[in-house]
């Protein structure tokens, strides 16, 4: 049975090294899995003030994400953490908390970034994040992606053989998750 999972992106940047991430994820992703691209860079700061009516585009997101099986969050790194695009989308698909749209879906945290660690702040971070929100996050294996020049192209395609192996390793114990988590009926 096919599962759909939902891809946030932590960067609006066209030349995203995270956008070409989640494309190579994609491309190397086991049968049985489609995506869904979240868009966040539209999403309004977040105000409590606007949960009574909130924006159309706060009212997709929620819809979208709850008509979702999983959920992909793909983060560069900025100043140790995620950047704040990203943090707005999650404040507002999980409130108010009693509708929190992310809830209860399991989920896969990567991300690369030039330096040397990969992001493994940002990814720790986002874990302190979402784990609250009772996203079920996959353990293991985690993935810091050191990203070199010419690693990924735009369009996903994945420069050296050792790469692309963690790349599908990833997405093939991602899809377990997904499998296992379906499994146990964690809802």
């Amino acid at each position: 049975m096919d599962r759909t999972v939902g891809i946030f992106v932590g960067s609006l940047r066209a030349e995203s090294i995270n956008l070409a991430l989640a494309r190579a994820l994609v491309r190397h992703a086991p049968e049985g899995l489609s995506f869904e691209w979240i868009p966040i860079g539209d999403l309004p700061h977040y105000n409590a003030d606007l949960e009574v009516d909130p924006p159309a585009t706060v009212k997709a997101l929620r819809k979208t994400v709850r008509a979702l099986d999983a959920l992909l969050v793909v983060t560069p790194e900025y100043n140790r953490s995620i950047p704040g695009v990203l943090k707005n989308a999650i404040d507002w698909a999980s409130r108010p908390f009693a509708e929190n749209s992310l809830a209860r879906k399991p989920g896969g945290v990567i991300g690369s970034s030039p330096g040397p660690i990969g992001g493994a702040a940002a990814q720790q971070h986002l874990r302190n994040i979402l784990t609250p929100l009772q996203v079920y996050l996959m353990g293991q294996p985690e993935a810091y992606i050191h990203f070199t020049p010419g690693a990924i192209d735009a369009d996903g395609n994945v420069a050296t053989e050792a790469l692309q192996a963690i790349l599908v390793r990833y997405m093939e114990r991602y899809a377990e998750w997904i499998r296992r988590f379906e499994r146990a009926g964690a809802d």
